[in-house]
C-alpha cells in the first residue's frame, strides 16, 4: 500500500522504482515459491530413482507396503501384505509419509 501512494506521488520520474519494485517482486516469488517446489520435486524424483528391493515406502494414496520388484517401464511391484502385490507407478510414491515411515523411532530413557 505504501509503495502504491510512493509511486503515485513521485509522477514523472518514477519509471525505475516501478521498474525496482517489479523486480523485486519477482524476485521474492521465485525465492518463495518456484525455488522450494523445484528442490521438492528434484529430492523426489531422486529419491524415486534410488529405489531399491526391500525399502519400505507409503503411496500418494496412503497405501504402505515393501518393493518386491522394480519393472523397467518406471513402475514397481508392491508388496502390501505376505504374497499380495500391486504394480504401481514410481511417480506415486509420498516421499514425506514415506520418510515419516522410516524415521526412526523416538526412544524415551527408562524410570
Amino acid at each position: 500500500m505504501t509503495a502504491v501512494i510512493l509511486l503515485q506521488a513521485q509522477g514523472g520520474g518514477g519509471g525505475y522504482m516501478q521498474l525496482i519494485l517489479l523486480v523485486g517482486m519477482i524476485l521474492v516469488f521465485w525465492l518463495f515459491m518456484i525455488r522450494p517446489q523445484a528442490k521438492k520435486a528434484k529430492q523426489a524424483k531422486s529419491f524415486q530413482e534410488n529405489l531399491q528391493k526391500g525399502d519400505k515406502i507409503v503411496t500418494i494414496a496412503g497405501i504402505h507396503g515393501r518393493v518386491n520388484k522394480l519393472n523397467e517401464d518406471g513402475t514397481i511391484e508392491l508388496e502390501t501384505s505376505p504374497g499380495s502385490y500391486m504394480k504401481i507407478e514410481k511417480s506415486a510414491i509420498s516421499l514425506e509419509m514415506t520418510a515419516n515411515v522410516n524415521k526412526p523411532a523416538a526412544t524415551t530413557p527408562a524410570k
